[in-house]
């Protein structure tokens, strides 16, 4: 949320606001700081981000998932901008395919673009929003646009919104467009924790299936007389009879060791005859 602060000198943010409260208090909100376009954040569960993008107070307005959010500390890019510049807004061509595209694109282009000769914004174009659809999602991403040669180079921060619905009020009212592609984090995590299950429920299937197997009794195969067809026969080796007594191995080391006492002994006698 401060980075896109940031990124929008004509924004005004407000305290967060109580869960109690419902979602068309924001309407006044906007009314004392007399705004027209709303970005609304709703954390659920302490996991899961949605952004609201209102039309105040009349609508529409749309109700977003964000995903893979990277803010501009976390990304650390090469690219730089003046703060409070004029950004130039990009979109996919499939916003003018279809109806519900179009309905966003007006929207983002309301709400991002910086009104013209606003007090805190500077008379300079340097950097670019990207809007791009992929995967039924739509993906943001900031560029800088380097003067030199006009090439792009990211500075973040870099999200995608994957929509839910879009209402005919602000915060409410008649739903004009739901997104059946949508998947609700629940159910995204539900189906993987149903596939981690089922994956170790069918190890303990095959675990299960080799004790059974182990504990049934092995079948014993009739003998085939043609399996030893090909089976050579070993030499039988006469056996012999040992009537004399083995010599006793003789020690070689202990051997040299008494023989090396013994030398030690006359040479030392022979010094002591010598001495006297």
């Amino acid at each position: 949320m401060q980075d896109l602060r940031m990124l929008m000198p004509h924004s005004k943010a407000d305290t967060k606001m109580d869960r109690k409260d419902k979602l068309f208090v924001i309407n006044e909100v906007c009314e004392m700081k007399n705004c027209n376009k709303c970005i609304y954040f709703e954390a659920k569960k302490k996991q899961d981000l949605y952004m609201w993008l209102s039309n105040s107070p009349h609508g529409p307005s749309a109700k977003f998932l964000v995903q893979n959010i990277h803010t501009l500390a976390e990304l650390k890019m090469t690219g730089n901008c003046l703060k409070g510049s004029r950004p130039l807004l990009s979109f996919d061509p499939v916003f003018d395919e279809l109806p519900h595209y179009a309905l966003l694109k007006e929207l983002l282009i309301q709400i991002f673009s910086t009104p013209r000769y606003h007090p805190k914004s500077q008379p300079l174009v340097d950097h670019v929003f990207t809007f791009t659809i992929l995967d039924n999602r739509i993906w943001f991403r900031n560029f800088q646009i380097i003067e030199e040669d006009a090439a792009l180079v990211e500075i973040g921060p870099r999200f995608v919104l994957n929509l839910i619905k879009i209402f005919q009020g602000s915060f409410g009212g008649p739903t004009l467009y739901e997104n059946p592609h949508y998947q609700s984090p629940n159910m995204h995590r539900r189906v993987i924790r149903s596939i981690t299950a089922a994956k170790y429920r069918e190890k303990q299937q095959v675990k299960d299936v080799q004790k059974l197997r182990k504990k049934e009794p092995k079948t014993i195969l009739p003998h085939d007389p043609t399996a030893d067809v090909f089976v050579i026969p070993a030499e039988e080796k006469p056996v012999e009879i040992q009537w004399v007594k083995p010599e006793p191995k003789v020690d070689l080391t202990s051997r040299k060791r008494r023989i090396y006492k013994r030398h030690r002994k006359l040479q030392q006698k022979n010094n002591r005859g010598s001495a006297k």
